[in-house]
């Protein structure tokens, strides 16, 4: 039986499926809180609790996974080029934007580390926990943080951007799609934007631009913040 657990298949399998099984419950339920990506990750860990399977196992095909993160990505850009147009005649609007969702982002936890006294180490690993995952880990792991505690981070936040982006924009009455698309991907990554595609074509394709500018700026401010901690 551990010879089926080692094999990369059963991790790519058990994913695609758990996944699957999430998303036909949020669809017959239509409760937000049923959402397919966090049912599939209770459903994984059950799998892996219950029958005692190691997680190094499951990640030698979980990882495999990971490897269509960054060209899944990078495939956003054609969802943004359909809407050039938008993106032309807000051009100053959306720098400013992402500009002031990344600072937010990075300055905030880096206040509250400092609030609860948190060490350099723990620190450099969560202040890119709003940008994808690629980003995320690459300054992490340059700044000597604990690249596990990044990904921990990025993925929890983009749970939490996932579940609460349309009861947020309904809150504050956002209206306008372009604001709502970039402020879904400047706080909640690739798992924001997929909820920001399905909200319309303009959210999606804004919340994909903020992906990339604000892994740009938060690059930036990281850099500077790890040199003074």
């Amino acid at each position: 039986m551990s010879a089926l657990w080692e094999s990369p298949f059963f991790g790519v399998t058990l994913t695609i499926l758990a996944y699957w099984a999430g998303c036909r419950i949020q669809k017959r339920t239509g409760l937000v809180i049923c959402n397919g990506l966090v049912l599939a990750v209770g459903m994984i860990v059950a799998v892996l609790v219950i029958l005692d399977i190691p997680y190094e196992a499951y990640n030698a095909g979980g990882s495999l996974i990971n490897l269509f993160l960054g060209p899944a990505t990078v495939c956003l850009a054609v969802t943004i080029y359909a809407q050039i147009d938008q993106l032309k005649k807000n051009l100053l609007p959306i720098l400013a934007g992402c500009t002031a969702g990344a600072l937010t982002s990075v300055l905030s936890i880096w206040g509250l580390c400092r609030l609860f006294g948190l060490d350099r180490e723990l620190t450099v690993s969560l202040l890119p926990k709003s940008v994808t995952t690629p980003i995320a880990t690459a300054l992490a792991e340059g700044q000597g943080g604990i690249v596990s505690i990044t990904v921990a981070a990025v993925i929890y936040t983009g749970i939490l951007g996932n579940l609460c982006a349309p009861f947020l924009i309904r809150l504050f009455r956002v209206k306008d799609p372009v604001a709502a698309g970039l402020g879904i991907g400047a706080c909640s990554h690739a798992m924001g934007t997929a909820r920001a595609l399905e909200l319309g074509e303009t959210e999606g394709a804004m919340s994909g631009l903020a992906i990339g500018l604000c892994g740009i700026v938060t690059t930036l401010v990281v850099l500077c913040l790890g040199g003074l901690l």
